[in-house]
């Protein structure tokens, strides 16, 4: 399922970048709804490049259904992000610790200066392969992915804001 999500956020393209480059960010990351405290596994710049890998665990709740083929304490997955820091831009690729042969996601995010902020666009690929549920997990994550999006946003703002 291919996937595509815009945002403007407050703070220059620059000033945006500094702190999703910051490795003290990601803990930051924690205070987000659904996710436990986010395990920083590696933070290296070289030329021009940030690597970044960073271990997340889900801790929202899912419907019976999907706890009938899917344990919650097993969804636990590393987003691989490499950003080209001078031209705003990143790949990313999500790699789960469990259910690997079942979970593909990729993609690729940029940040453009938009007025006084900067637009975020999110683009990539999505897929589970599981029978019957598929299609609805996909659905579910995706609509995770946006909220989790949303409230890094806010966090992105308030900490640029200098506001806890």
């Amino acid at each position: 399922m291919r996937f595509s999500v815009q945002q403007d956020l407050a703070g220059t393209t620059v000033e945006v970048l500094d702190v999703l480059a910051d490795p003290g960010f990601v803990p930051e990351l924690g205070s987000l709804p659904k996710v436990g405290t986010p395990e920083l596994l590696e933070h290296r710049v070289e030329g021009g490049r940030l690597h970044q890998r960073v271990r997340y665990r889900f801790t929202g709740d899912l419907s019976p259904a999907v706890t009938k083929v899917l344990d919650p304490s097993r969804l636990v997955w590393v987003d691989e992000t490499t950003w080209d820091l001078a031209a705003g831009t990143a790949t990313f690729r999500i790699e789960p610790e469990h259910y690997a042969n079942r979970l593909r996601c990729s993609g690729r995010q940029g940040l453009a200066a938009r007025g006084d902020g900067t637009r975020r666009t999110v683009e990539g690929d999505l897929s589970v392969s599981y029978p019957l549920v598929g299609r609805a997990v996909e659905r579910a994550i995706l609509s995770g992915l946006k909220d989790h999006l949303a409230a890094e946003a806010e966090l992105l703002g308030r900490r640029l804001a200098g506001r806890p």
